[in-house]
């Protein structure tokens, strides 16, 4: 037998017109930095509607439309100006949406019966590029064949898989959840093998591919021995260049100095002038007669 005032809250909300709404939440799943509009599925917002939007476990209100009055909550600080409602439908848009976003999202809309909608929001970091690198400048090698063991990279991620691929097959696979770690996947492959390699980074939404060049990062015996000697010739060649250089400028520095010391020397020598004097004497083999004789030059 129904109580009767259980019959009575059952009156009150028949005649309010509040039902419960048996809709399945909405899942949706952005990246970081993206635009999500969450529609009302209304057409037109009435003078005397309420649009109500709340988020999280505690139902916080965030944004509102009453009497065709907007009330976007600007103090909230989980969203700050992020938040976008239409005035016509009463649907909202979150612009540059965080991490911190993620969760439940619930609508009221009140009018002559009111109804609910829920959505969930799955806001997913951006994803990074992921890097291959070689465990070993030198990789292994057998009497017939090289192997190269190499390794895929990702850091700081969460709730992603991180894979590689053998043309569009998948040779192996890691995950994570939510916890933010870094990622690294092991791959073995011979040198001479012509196949197409790839490292892939996705979540539900995305992905980052890396493409392996085989011959850049794997290198067999001899290629290493080339690569080796060629390195020292070149830093031999850079070592005698640097000593002419040092020798060149060492003989330029001591030529230069040497010209000045002359120059010095030269103008410290003086040249005397050439004076002449003359003497008047009396020969007695000659005429008794004055005579004037110029006696050689002294310098």
């Amino acid at each position: 037998m129904i109580h009767k005032a259980t019959l009575f809250r059952l009156g009150l909300l028949i005649l309010s017109g509040v039902y419960v709404d048996s809709d399945p939440v909405k899942s949706i799943s952005v990246m970081e930095g993206d635009s999500v509009t969450l529609n009302t599925d209304v057409t037109e917002i009435q003078s005397k509607d309420q649009i109500l939007w709340m988020f999280g476990p505690q139902e916080t209100r965030i944004a509102e439309i009453h009497k065709q009055i907007i009330d976007m909550y600007d103090s909230n600080e989980t969203f700050g100006d992020r938040l976008q409602m239409d005035s016509q439908t009463g649907s909202l848009t979150i612009r540059n949406i965080r991490s911190e976003h993620s969760g439940l999202y619930k609508l009221s809309i009140i009018r002559r019966e009111t109804s609910y909608k829920r959505f969930s929001i799955t806001v997913y970091a951006d994803l990074p590029i992921p890097v291959i690198t070689s465990n070993s400048s030198i990789c292994s090698s057998s009497s017939s064949e090289s192997r190269c063991s190499l390794v895929c990279s990702v850091l700081n991620v969460s709730d992603v898989t991180l894979s590689w691929y053998k043309g569009i097959s998948v040779l192996s696979s890691i995950s994570v959840s939510d916890l933010s770690i870094s990622l690294s996947l092991p791959l073995e492959v011979e040198y001479q093998d012509k196949n197409t390699y790839s490292c892939v980074i996705n979540n539900p939404i995305r992905n980052q591919t890396t493409h392996l060049d085989i011959t850049q990062l794997c290198h067999t015996f001899e290629e290493h021995d080339q690569r080796s000697h060629l390195i020292a010739a070149v830093g031999v060649l850079m070592l005698v260049t640097a000593v002419v250089a040092f020798v060149r400028r060492y003989c330029f520095m001591r030529c230069k100095q040497a010209g000045k010391e002359v120059k010095t020397q030269g103008e410290e020598m003086h040249y005397a002038e050439p004076t002449f004097c003359a003497h008047q004497f009396q020969s007695t083999d000659a005429v008794a007669e004055d005579h004037t004789v110029y006696s050689s030059v002294k310098t």
